[in-house]
């Protein structure tokens, strides 16, 4: 399938219903579809040809979505860009995809204008709901009435979207995702997680990371997908009311905000059959506390970029016990590997280990991207020994739950000893008064490498560096407790919410 194939599967389940919802209008499945044909066809009057790049630079947005069914008809690329990348960051993803077609929002005209001129390749700028100077708008650009030829209509195996990985530390990738890709990720979402007939799925967070791929096993269902053009907990309280919303992806930290949002107790959220979280590790003691708030409703997804949100799947029923007590023991897993996916841990000679011993978890199956754009010395280093290999340390239990335990990257070295950051950054948020934290090892003469940590407190809560360590050492020991730990009001993060650890240690350097 390709990404207007499930725009299309659901409008043969009913035409006339609602398909995008913004502000409370709502474009029925016929209308999304009229409107990505003439997309298509206004792509290729522009000269957009089968295999072309054709980026999309906007915030949630109902008619954003739709050009990306209409890329799709046009047997074009798909390269969704974040509009809070920084300027020189999406310059090189556009001059990596050889975008030539742009569509983007008024907003963010002067980016495109601070970019345009390093883009040769890019002929074609299409603003979406406004008029900008060298651009043409939307309206005048889709009036005439292009034909698609049917030669356009592109496999299953080639490239439906080009998406941009990296980027906080030198040049960004570019992952090739097909449609057996796609394909993979939306049949496993159906078989992971609970469904209905025409779910109702709220987007808050950005479309163009898992909040987008998580649209199309909607639509395959003949579901509505209700987008929010900007984040506001109080806005998604009241839209899960009022639409009976059936499920929502947040990041962790997003789930934090909610658990401390005074409207959250009195909102009816019995609608509700999955809250997606993923992204991030989300700490067992915070999540105890969501499926007591929110219901049992959580579900965790574990993916990447590569390998699009479902390398495993911690459904609302897996945090349960038979009995129907919350299965504390799991909390700290990422579910078990979905039905598509072979997963394995590896050490670095290429070995299967056995089970409960950490190493690097590798991947293999039609979930796995088709490799970095343009750069076959990364692909190569990625897909060695025959596996996808994701540069997360975990292990796999008895039971086949998936433990993921640090970032490869990010192991502390300590006295000779290995301290998995994650590890101590978990026992850190099981403190009443933490929100978040993020623990780094920073250069020490004496240990090699401090553990150090960073913590963001919540609301209205108080403690000192002092009880916090302690409170480590009694559930970790001496060795994995922080020699140093710092509070600050908030955390650095990307632009879909990660912890920028680079940008700790550089700041605690300079401190």
């Amino acid at each position: 399938m390709q990404l207007a194939d499930y725009l299309d599967k659901g409008a043969s389940l009913g035409g006339d219903l609602p398909c995008l919802t913004t502000n409370g209008e709502s474009l029925t499945y016929a209308e999304v579809q009229r409107l990505s044909w003439r997309i298509a066809g206004a792509l290729h009057g522009s000269g957009i040809a089968r295999g072309d790049r054709v980026a999309v630079l906007s915030a949630n947005d109902a008619l954003a979505l739709t050009c990306v069914f209409g890329i799709s008809r046009a047997g074009a690329v798909w390269c969704p860009v974040n509009p809070r990348n920084e300027a020189a960051e999406n310059r090189q993803l556009l001059d990596l995809f050889g975008c030539r077609c742009l569509f983007f929002q008024e907003k963010f005209a002067e980016l495109v204008q601070r970019i345009r001129g390093e883009l040769p390749e890019l002929t074609t700028l299409v603003c979406l709901n406004g008029s900008v100077e060298g651009a043409t708008t939307f309206a005048e650009w889709v009036e005439h009435d292009h034909r698609v030829p049917d030669a356009v209509s592109p496999a299953d195996d080639d490239l439906c979207v080009l998406a941009g990985t990296g980027g906080t530390t030198g040049r960004p990738k570019g992952v090739r995702l097909t449609g057996h890709n796609l394909e993979a990720a939306t049949a496993s979402t159906l078989m992971s997680y609970p469904f209905g007939e025409r779910p109702r799925y709220l987007a808050l967070a950005p479309l163009t990371h898992s909040a987008g791929v998580l649209t199309f096993p909607v639509m395959t269902l003949g579901g509505e997908v209700v987008i929010m053009p900007s984040p506001d907990l109080g806005e998604f309280l009241r839209l899960i009311e009022r639409h009976r919303i059936t499920h929502a992806f947040l990041p962790p930290t997003v789930i934090y905000g909610l658990l401390e949002h005074p409207d959250l107790d009195s909102t009816n959220l019995g609608s509700l059959r999955c809250l997606w979280y993923g992204a991030a590790p989300m700490s067992p003691t915070r999540l105890e506390e969501a499926l007591s708030r929110i219901g049992p409703v959580l579900g965790q997804l574990f993916g990447q970029t590569e390998a699009p949100n479902m390398i495993s799947t911690l459904a609302p029923a897996d945090h349960f016990r038979a009995d129907g007590s919350i299965a504390v023991e799991r909390l700290s897993s990422a579910g078990r590997p979905t039905p598509l996916t072979q997963v394995a841990v590896m050490n670095d000679a290429g070995t299967v280990l056995p089970r409960g011993e950490p190493g690097e978890i590798v991947v293999r199956g039609p979930l796995v991207m088709a490799g970095y754009h343009e750069d076959p010395e990364a692909t190569a280093a990625v897909s060695r020994h025959g596996w996808h290999h994701t540069g997360d340390v975990g292990y796999l239990d008895e039971e086949n739950y998936l433990y993921i335990v640090d970032r490869a990257k990010d192991m502390i070295i300590t006295g000779g000893f290995n301290v998995y950051s994650a590890e101590v950054e978990q026992a850190l948020m099981a403190h009443p008064a933490v929100q978040d934290s993020a623990v780094v090892g920073l250069p020490d003469d004496k240990w090699g490498e401090r553990v150090t940590a960073v913590v963001q407190l919540r609301p209205a809560h108080g403690t000192t560096p002092d009880e916090l360590t302690t409170f480590v050492k009694a559930r970790l020991g001496s060795v994995k407790a922080p020699k140093q730990v710092e509070i600050w009001p908030d955390l650095p993060r990307s632009k879909i919410g990660k912890v920028l650890k680079p940008e700790i240690k550089d700041r605690l350097a300079e401190g």
